[in-house]
């Protein structure tokens, strides 16, 4: 006999406890229950009030139910976040870290969803089906002006796409990674080195970086760029260097600091001297390219705060057309240093 067919079953199965059950506890209404625990600000409650909701709350093990509250707001909030499935360096994690905190500080619930081998079409039905309040897409899925019908048509109040190119009807943040190529290329041929090599990661994902980082080096005047595909092990750099004398470059702009890092090391080993002998420059301004010796020229790349995009969001939700279509993000500054 199934647990549903037992009658014993259902009369020893735990009933969770409700706002009534709070109220009852803490001495006020279910009313104050709702307020107190949805962070209500319109309605003025004493502190000591508070703290009896929260303490009877906490000692029945009490949690507000999702569905009910969202049914009640209108609408859940839930604010998906797609996984990344390229490798995040860590100015990029920091700020996933910090826009995260900062939407649970707005009383979000985010959601990560992993869409790995997800197309357009695939995920956003997949983020519809959670009834999310917003959309955060960082880039990895080409969004439709469709896909973003979709979701709208599902409850999504706001539909943030981050990337390279603006998306038809969500307010686009637009991050031009070619911006970060071009600064680079920029600088080695203000210090005269025009014959430039640009790693290519061989990392399957990260074209979608790479590729405009190249495109950006290419378009600079005075830059005669040669492509360098390299993935990221020891081998690979090695084998770079050991040919290094072929390829006729002054210079490398090596995608961002680890990979620059990585193959930095690599040429010193085969006996070439940085910056006497190749030119060396990287991106993100990590810590650890401060540290070695020569020190890492880079490329600084100034995402927004976290907290701003949090805002943002927030912003959306409570009234879309408060919001402009387009906004230009991603900055960039070369900072040399002694490998330059």
């Amino acid at each position: 006999m199934s647990d549903s067919e037992n009658p014993t079953s259902r009369r020893t199965r735990p009933t969770p406890p409700t706002s009534a059950d709070v109220a009852r506890l803490a001495g006020v209404s279910r009313a104050t229950v709702s307020y107190v625990l949805n962070n209500a600000e319109a309605v003025r409650i004493s502190e000591p009030t508070r703290r009896r909701v929260r303490e009877a709350a906490e000692e029945l093990g009490y949690v507000p139910h999702a569905a009910a509250r969202s049914l009640r707001a209108g609408h859940t909030r839930i604010v998906l976040l797609p996984t990344s499935h390229v490798p995040a360096g860590p100015l990029y994690s920091h700020f996933l870290d910090e826009l995260q905190w900062a939407l649970r500080r707005l009383d979000y619930t985010v959601v990560q969803y992993g869409s790995l081998g997800l197309g357009g079409d695939e995920a956003t039905r997949a983020w519809a089906e959670l009834r999310p309040v917003a959309v955060i897409s960082l880039g990895e899925i080409t969004l439709s002006p469709q896909n973003v019908a979709t979701l709208r048509r599902a409850g999504a109040r706001a539909v943030i796409t981050m990337g390279p190119r603006a998306v038809p009807g969500a307010h686009a943040l637009v991050m031009d990674q070619a911006e970060v190529g071009a600064r680079a290329a920029a600088h080695l041929v203000e210090r005269g080195r025009h014959r430039i090599g640009v790693v290519v990661p061989r990392e399957p994902g990260l074209e979608l970086f790479s590729a405009p980082r190249l495109a950006g080096a290419e378009s600079v005047p005075g830059a005669r760029v040669r492509p360098l595909p390299m993935a990221y092990t020891e081998e690979s750099a090695a084998a770079l260097a050991a040919r290094w004398g072929s390829l006729g470059l002054d210079a490398v702009f090596a995608y961002n600091d680890e990979y620059a890092m990585l193959l930095m090391r690599a040429l010193q080993d085969a006996g070439l001297r940085i910056p006497g002998d190749v030119a060396v420059i990287g991106a993100d301004d990590l810590l650890l390219g401060r540290l070695l010796r020569p020190r890492l020229s880079t490329v600084r790349i100034e995402l927004p705060a976290g907290e701003w995009l949090a805002g943002l969001v927030d912003a959306a939700v409570r009234d879309p057309s408060e919001v402009g279509e387009r906004r230009d993000l991603l900055a960039a500054v070369a900072l040399p240093r002694d490998s330059t």
